[in-house]
């Protein structure tokens, strides 16, 4: 059997296995669909950089894919493009491919302005047309055909042009928690932005869409659309959490503002709604931003935000709410004044007092060995809380029994370390981590939300992300007030 054939059985053996579709693999995997077919009929000699993207789909190493009684005669593997070191080679890339300019604003083609729909069309006519099938279509058949199929399959596509109740735009959208709260209920968005690759690649996983990046950057912001209707942001809360000044602080590093990186990124969202004018801004930010050197933080964003125009409503509320998890985060809500004359009929809503699920709920009965601490692991954890407890601090783990416990620790984005947060009791074992499904769980998000990522790279998006169901309830009071 020639090893462009091998190469092809055993990714259809391993997809198969996760039980995923072409098409969704596809999405996952960022392989187009009919290369994907090629592929995995042996038709197609496969490059180094595309076997990559496959394996980080099917979260495997290079190691594991060629571990395979397939590949016992292969000795240079030349079939994949070049010949390749699997040692030197060895696990997947530490970072994802980069999406290119192009590739976003394809992804963005409906919202474009005239001019950058000029180049999304000619990218998509030198390097798809050809490769999907579609040269018997006019240029704009094709283009059609494929946005449609482009998004076809996602999980979250939310609703068509023309048909939705509200736009909105989606600013720092880590894996796109505001956005899953907003297509329910009924808002399209229209443009989309955040900085990490890894979440771009879930964002892209679930909405078919890629964001764009650095917000900071002119050239990203003129792809905002004119007029849109709400803007939405979780905008980056380390410089302001109560872990984030502690770390700064013992590191001799600045916060809040003063975080040249991170701490001025409001600023920009600022920038934004002074140019656009949106009806309406929901935003979302960590409990000690309130708080946050002395209350002069939080004082200039209010002022701030009302300087240009907007009224101000802000209340802390917690997700425990909705979900078995205690996450208490700071919102902020303010409609134009130019439209609303402070008229606008908006409250914070009121919190069921049943949660949509409890923690039993979520938490499976068996996971992989590998979600289990070590040893070492768990003894480190546990000398550790004991020590600080002596010294009458609060620092330590959190250990959890799903059939006994209602609600767990915050989940952070530093879950990937040691999972000291939320550790799950087993019996006659040590305690385990949460499960990257259990964390989506945790913070509402549906099942069939995908998780295209490494366990690292999820533990950090889950830990960044919102409570999707009080996004959406507070979302909901926000467009029966526009």
């Amino acid at each position: 059997m020639e090893s462009s054939a091998k190469i092809g059985m055993r990714i259809t053996e391993l997809r198969k296995a996760k039980k995923l579709s072409q098409y969704k693999f596809a999405i996952v995997s960022n392989v187009e669909r009919t290369f994907l077919t090629h592929i995995e009929k042996g038709r197609k000699n496969i490059s180094v950089e595309t076997l990559t993207r496959i394996l980080s789909g099917l979260e495997i190493s290079f190691k594991e894919f060629f571990d395979s009684d397939l590949f016992s005669q292969i000795k240079d593997r030349t079939m994949i493009g070049r010949k390749v070191d699997i040692k030197t080679f060895g696990v997947s890339r530490k970072k994802p491919d980069s999406y290119s300019k192009e590739e976003t604003l394809l992804s963005h083609y409906e919202s474009l302005s005239n001019d950058s729909r000029k180049i999304a069309k000619e990218f998509f006519k030198n390097n798809y047309r050809e490769k999907n099938g579609f040269q018997e279509l006019t240029l704009n058949e094709a283009l059609e055909q494929f946005l449609f199929e482009m998004k076809a399959n996602v999980p979250f596509r939310g609703p068509e042009k023309g048909t939705e109740k509200f736009t909105f735009i989606d600013l720092f959208a880590g894996i796109g928690g505001f956005r899953i709260a907003l297509q329910n209920l009924g808002g399209r968005c229209v443009f989309s932005s955040e900085y990490d690759k890894f979440a771009q690649k879930t964002y892209r996983a679930n909405f078919g869409e890629i964001p764009f990046g650095d917000i900071t950057k002119q050239e990203t912001k003129s792809y905002i659309p004119k007029k849109f209707d709400l803007l939405c942001g979780g905008f980056p809360c380390q410089p302001f959490s109560i872990a984030g000044v502690t770390k700064k602080n013992a590191l001799g590093r600045k916060h809040g503002f003063e975080d040249e990186k991170q701490g001025n990124l409001f600023f920009h969202i600022a920038e934004i709604i002074e140019k656009h004018r949106p009806k309406v801004f929901f935003l979302e930010n960590v409990k000690n931003l309130v708080s946050h050197d002395k209350g002069n933080t939080f004082k200039t964003i209010r002022e701030t935000l009302q300087d240009l125009g907007y009224s101000f409503h802000t209340k802390v509320l917690d997700g425990q709410n909705f979900v078995p998890q205690h996450r208490q985060r700071t919102f902020m809500v303010g409609f134009d004044t130019r439209i609303y004359n402070y008229t606008e009929e908006f409250e914070f809503p009121t919190m069921p007092e049943k949660r949509i699920y409890e923690l039993k709920d979520i938490i499976e009965d068996k996971v992989d060995k590998k979600y289990t601490l070590t040893d070492h692991l768990w003894t480190y954890l546990f000398e550790y809380a004991a020590k600080h407890r002596e010294k009458g601090n609060g620092f330590g783990y959190g250990l959890f029994d799903k059939n006994n416990d209602k609600v767990t620790r915050t989940i952070s984005a530093r879950y990937y370390k040691d999972g000291a947060e939320v550790l799950i009791k087993q019996r006659n074992k040590v305690p385990r981590r949460l499960t990257p499904r259990e964390c989506a769980r945790l913070q509402g998000y549906p099942e069939q939300f995908l998780i295209p990522v490494s366990d690292t790279a999820a533990y950090k998006q889950f830990g960044n992300s919102v409570v999707v169901p009080l996004i959406q309830s507070i979302g909901s009071n926000i467009i029966d007030a526009l």
